[in-house]
């Protein structure tokens, strides 16, 4: 038998978190952002549950490769666009639609051979000084391509560095107004903060968005967890990382547990070993104030040094209340444990100084991954 750590995906949470994004920006269309191999839950595991979007967006033209192989037809969105000019015959041979967004990606299209045109999204710098082109020659690159027979349709594309702000998004779509003013084709604006939080406001400024793109809030974690959880936006977890206790130790006051010995024992306690660690993607740096939910239902905080393949927890509460643990025992590491109960994964993520996004991408490929449906 393999090792008990594994992470389950929750195809009703998926589906659910589609909705709700959809009852958002019900006049938009919807690209699922997949990008990451789907934000660590795997593509495989996600596709039938998201394949209710309009579109898939990601960055690797084998992830492309991979929703045709499972029969999508539809449009699918390069993020980054090409990084060679060799990717716009996969682009044709694809169906791929794809973003522009440097000068170099410009001259690839410029001299592509090529009798089909190509659907590229042209994306304007509106202030997060990344990726795009500055608004003053936005207008005239969009002239340029126009002119290309090698682009068939041209849509037009920004990106928001704080969504959780107000008068930050309403700077970035003044920006984007005046940049794209008189310039026709589809927009797409909002990630998955600005879809949640600021849809209304999007609609009062008289700003269509024809393609939404959410990402993290399709997988149940909140785009901005200091100000407001995932519950808070309504979303479920679609992903569960769970494992077993492997040991447990009895230990007296004055010992001490794990690497480097910093953590005393100041009472006689028992101690839970789990099959988790931070080569299966749990962060090493998470303090004693996170927990864990022993048997579906209790947490108990986590005590001594995270290690490559285990970490100990403190079954105290686990006593107090009467259940009895023994090896075998269940532990959730975040996500919806077996008996229903939820451990947020921006919960976890927060006692180790990081966000839910990280530690989704983050969980390792020894990890066994399956969905809820597949598990029956």
């Amino acid at each position: 038998m393999s090792r008990p750590i594994h992470a389950v995906i929750h195809y009703a949470a998926l589906q659910h978190n589609l909705k709700l994004v959809n009852s958002k920006a019900p006049s938009s269309r919807v690209w699922a952002v997949v990008k990451a191999n789907a934000y660590g839950h795997c593509i495989e595991h996600v596709f039938d549950a998201l394949r209710g979007a309009d579109g898939f967006a990601l960055l690797d033209i084998a992830e492309a490769e991979k929703l045709r192989d499972l029969g999508w037809r539809g449009p699918i969105l390069l993020l980054e666009g090409v990084f060679d000019p060799r990717d716009l015959e996969l682009c044709s041979r694809l169906g791929l639609w794809h973003t522009v967004h440097n000068e170099a990606q410009v001259q690839m299209l410029a001299t592509h051979k090529t009798q089909q045109g190509h659907r590229v999204f042209l994306k304007l710098n509106s202030g997060m000084n990344r990726l795009g082109f500055d608004p003053i020659r936005y207008k005239s690159i969009w002239t340029r391509l126009n002119a290309m027979h090698q682009v068939e349709e041209i849509s037009l594309l920004t990106h928001f560095a704080r969504s959780e702000s107000t008068s930050d998004v309403l700077q970035t779509l003044s920006v984007f107004k005046h940049a794209t003013q008189d310039l026709p084709g589809e927009r797409s604006l909002s990630n998955s903060g600005v879809v949640l939080g600021h849809s209304d406001l999007l609609a009062v400024e008289g700003f269509p968005d024809d393609w939404v793109r959410p990402g993290v809030a399709l997988y149940g974690a909140s785009p901005d967890a200091q100000h407001k959880s995932a519950k808070d936006w309504g979303l479920l977890p679609a992903q569960s990382l769970r494992s077993q206790l492997i040991a447990i130790q009895q230990v007296q006051a004055g010992d001490r547990v794990g690497y480097g010995a910093e953590h005393v024992v100041t009472k006689d306690m028992v101690i839970g070993v789990v099959a988790c660690g931070y080569a299966d993607g749990f962060p090493r740096v998470v303090g004693s104030a996170a927990q864990v939910l022993i048997q579906g239902r209790i947490r108990c905080p986590i005590f001594g040094r995270v290690s490559m393949d285990m970490l100990t927890v403190d079954l105290t509460p686990c006593l107090a209340q009467g259940v009895p643990v023994d090896v075998g025992a269940e532990v959730t590491l975040w996500g919806k444990s077996s008996e229903g109960m939820e451990l947020s994964i921006d919960e976890v993520a927060a006692h180790a100084g990081t966000i839910g996004y990280e530690l989704m991408c983050a969980v390792a490929q020894r990890v066994r991954v399956q969905s809820d449906v597949d598990i029956g």
